[in-house]
């Protein structure tokens, strides 16, 4: 049975019995013949420095064709790698109780991509494991990041044959640790406290990726999925409170945001047949934020219009103005001038 475990092994490396104990390290001989072992041309990661790509590679016609074709792994790969780089500049800020400037990073990453293209090369982005390993052994500055670099291409230019030689279940045992040390455990804990749906929508996601192996969709499915959920809560929330002035006039005072999910629940907070002649919305605590929000309020002033009523719109911020005056004949209500309040204030002298 030893025999056959060692029929296998490169020559000069002989297996021994687990009853031995401590089991001793590589002898230089064994180490060389480990590495002599290993076929460089399937699996090696040796390189050199870059070269520009029309030096060793025809270029493909810079035509529209040739940009359809590409178009759609370009937009895959940048948005891939745009995500995992804001995930890992999340990861950062918090580990260090900092503020990375996410434009500056989606900059300088599609500079530097552009770039590397030009040299024949991959396109990369943050990695969530090397910069938690990189912060945690207690890298802050340029200079980690910059030394990470450096070794990796000393790796690739001059230690190649030795990272050659590192089993396959040596790396795979890395990464595991990787990822064992960059999930966040204390989520378990709290699912049973966050909303359903936030459940629900990891859980959407996390399968998706795993099963259909693309990370972009599965994140533009997780936004969709999110924006929904939020539309149908900010819906439930539009509200009224109601009084009569000393004018006689009815006022109805607006609290959430009036968008095409509240639009019904805003048509039925009115109820123009019992209403006095003259009607007031005050949108002081609310906002509108789309067309079918104008659509609802011009629906809703023609309801009072039949009545021979009028209804008037007061306190409205400067963007829904300009949603209005945008509208224009869309909408036909009267816009009421709000009235200005000043801070009275005492000077003591």
């Amino acid at each position: 049975m030893l025999a056959a475990a060692g029929a296998g092994l490169p020559e000069g490396v002989a297996a021994e019995p687990a009853s031995k104990q401590p089991v001793a390290p590589l002898t230089d001989a064994e180490t060389s013949a480990a590495v002599a072992s290993v076929d460089a041309a399937e699996v090696g990661i040796s390189g050199g420095l870059p070269r520009p790509a029309w030096w060793d590679f025809t270029m493909p016609p810079a035509t529209l064709a040739t940009l359809l074709i590409i178009l759609p792994y370009s937009v895959i790969l940048a948005a891939v790698g745009l995500i995992e780089s804001l995930m890992t500049l999340t990861l950062v800020d918090e580990l260090t109780d900092t503020r990375g400037s996410s434009n500056r990073e989606c900059l300088g990453q599609g500079v530097a991509n552009v770039a590397c293209g030009f040299f024949g090369g991959m396109g990369g982005c943050a990695m969530i494991g090397q910069s938690l390993i990189n912060v945690k052994a207690g890298g802050r500055r340029r200079l980690s990041g910059i030394t990470a670099a450096v070794a990796l291409l000393v790796f690739i230019l001059f230690l190649a044959p030795l990272i050659e030689a590192v089993p396959m279940a040596a790396l795979v045992g890395v990464m595991l640790m990787v990822v064992i040390g960059t999930f966040e455990w204390t989520t378990l804990q709290t699912w049973r406290r966050i909303p359903r749906a936030d459940v629900l929508i990891m859980l959407v996601v996390a399968a998706y990726t795993v099963f259909m192996h693309d990370l972009a969709t599965a994140v533009v499915l997780g936004v969709a999925l999110s924006a929904l959920v939020f539309a149908w809560n900010k819906s439930k929330h539009l509200i009224a409170d109601t009084q009569i002035d000393e004018h006689g006039s009815k006022i109805y005072q607006l609290h959430g945001v009036l968008f095409f999910g509240s639009v019904t629940r805003f048509r039925d907070l009115f109820s123009p047949q019992d209403d006095p002649e003259d009607v007031v919305i005050d949108f002081y605590f609310s906002r509108v934020y789309d067309q079918s929000g104008l659509e609802a309020i011009n629906a809703l002033a023609e309801r009072y219009q039949k009545l021979g009523k009028r209804l008037h719109l007061r306190h409205l911020s400067e963007d829904c103005r300009r949603l209005l005056d945008k509208a224009g004949e869309l909408v036909e209500v009267n816009i009421s001038e709000d009235p200005h309040y000043h801070v009275a204030t005492e000077r003591r002298g």
